[in-house]
């Protein structure tokens, strides 16, 4: 049962602590400098980039066709339902680790780390695929060779550059990095805005039609390449119709997972309790308007059949005979980018810091530097990896991986809401999930049925990845928790 032991309120709650605190671990307290504007900031930085950027054109000419417009609303409508229990969860205990610490306060130190694990996936492989996003938009813009800085690139050199020089900003301190986010935020929202009033004149009817491409056979008609509720139901592999609106759905999810990064930012944040539920529902608003608007023009300009993968906004333009307005968005789309990767390898250092004050991974690694007052070590260490992922990891691969592993994290934290309603109802709450159960209930079983739609090939791969999680758990959390050393010191004295 010492697998399933819990982090009380009160401990994670004495974790936070102040910018004065000397803490009663030993990596040092993250310094609370943030307000609700850094926190819309860092929403739409990270949230508004890659599924319009990168996404767009690949499931629109593999999978849904003009329907990937529907897609992102059904992505959008799952994501709210999350962001409303990240809401609830995050204004009532602002830390660092966000699902990963409402884990360990509601199921137990296995699944906490499970999902700690799982969150690395997220924004590490997260700022990896838009890493790659970057390179083909900069390859485009500046017309590099597609050997470099494209996706068959063997060793994408773009994507390496951009990976380096954002670490150097990431490990500077947060207020910087805020900075640089509102200047990149500001400029890519007011180019989508652009593509959508200057786009619209050039839909045509006879892109849109069908909107919903008839179903067809799979290229892959099986195997490892269908979706897990294909092979679940013995349905037959198709792509298009509902089954494919559903699959792009479930794929381009992966559009809105930055939202959580604002719930991550919790610990940094002046007042959480205002703050970060106007954070968190003020940019999926955003978000979703944009991305379905900016959606639609694309499929609109161009048949779904011609849209460029790599580069979908910009090559649209360009079929339509409006080169400077290709430069200009390739421009925005670099910018978008930009502020997707930092807010990524932000967030997944924070939770490297929560998981290493827990004991779960080393503290020396989570320090966080007096200096800069981030972790610094633990920024650089994952960065690594997704400098070496971005690299070499071809972008479809990544984006399912990265998709499955947010949904699953969704799960947690919507099943995490009427388990601590029920534990501990004494807790404040500046901001309550409305009908709960029922939302949580609805948003589990909505990002439960998205994970069904990816492909079994993602499924294995994922399990893989938890598997690796459980052996470094076994072999160094499990015997360095904190939680756990707390137990025993106690059971000693008894």
């Amino acid at each position: 049962m010492q697998l399933f032991r819990t982090k009380s309120l009160e401990a994670i709650q004495s974790d936070v602590g102040s910018d004065d605190d000397a803490g009663t671990g030993s990596v040092g307290h993250l310094q609370k400098r943030l307000s609700a504007r850094h926190l819309i900031g860092f929403g739409i930085g990270v949230v508004i980039g890659t599924g319009i950027f990168t996404l767009t054109g690949i499931q629109a000419r593999e999978t849904a066709g003009p329907a990937v417009v529907i897609s992102f609303a059904l992505a959008g409508v799952v994501a709210l339902l999350a962001a409303l229990c990240y809401a609830e969860l995050a204004s009532s205990v602002p830390t660092a680790g966000s699902a990963y610490t409402y884990a360990y306060a509601t199921t137990g130190e296995l699944l906490a780390w499970v999902i700690g694990w799982d969150l690395f996936l997220e924004f590490a492989f997260g700022a990896a695929v838009v890493a790659r996003g970057w390179s083909a938009y900069i390859g485009n813009l500046l017309d590099l060779p597609p050997s470099l800085f494209g996706e068959e690139a063997t060793g994408n050199v773009g994507a390496a550059f951009i990976v380096v020089v954002l670490t150097l900003v990431a490990v500077l301190g947060i207020k910087e990095s805020a900075r640089v986010t509102n200047v990149l935020v500001v400029v890519k929202v007011a180019v989508c805005v652009f593509v959508v009033v200057t786009g619209i004149w050039f839909v045509k009817g006879a892109n849109l039609t069908p909107f919903v491409p008839a179903g067809q056979p799979s290229e892959d008609t099986g195997g490892l390449a269908q979706p897990l509720i294909s092979l679940i139901a013995g349905l037959e592999p198709a792509t298009f119709g509902i089954g494919g609106v559903l699959t792009a759905a479930a794929v381009v999810f992966f559009a809105y997972t930055g939202f959580e990064a604002v719930a991550n930012l919790s610990e940094e944040t002046r007042k959480p309790s205002r703050d970060v539920p106007l954070g968190l529902l003020g940019t999926l608003g955003v978000a979703t308007a944009l991305y379905i608007g900016v959606a639609f023009v694309v499929v609109g300009m161009v048949k779904y059949t011609d849209i460029d993968a790599g580069a979908p906004i910009a090559d649209a333009f360009d079929q339509v005979g409006l080169g400077w307005a290709s430069s200009l968005i390739s421009l925005a789309a670099v910018a978008g980018l930009t502020s997707v990767i930092l807010v990524d390898l932000l967030t997944v250092s924070r939770i490297g810091f929560a998981m290493g004050r827990d004991g779960l991974l080393p503290p020396a690694i989570a320090k966080v530097s007096p200096r800069t007052g981030t972790p610094v070590r633990m920024t650089l260490v994952y960065a690594a990896a997704v400098l070496v992922t971005a690299t070499f990891v071809p972008l479809e691969s990544l984006a399912n991986l990265v998709s499955i592993g947010t949904l699953f994290a969704f799960v947690l934290v919507s099943i995490a809401v009427p388990v601590l309603r029920r534990t501990r109802p004494d807790l404040p709450r500046s901001f309550r999930v409305p009908l709960s159960p029922i939302v949580p209930v609805l948003s589990a079983l909505a990002c439960l049925y998205l994970m069904l739609n990816l492909e079994v090939e993602t499924w294995l791969r994922f399990l893989a990845w938890l598997l690796i999680g459980l052996v470094i758990y076994a072999l160094y959390g499990y015997r360095h928790s904190r939680v756990g050393h707390e137990e025993r010191v106690a059971r000693g004295k008894g």
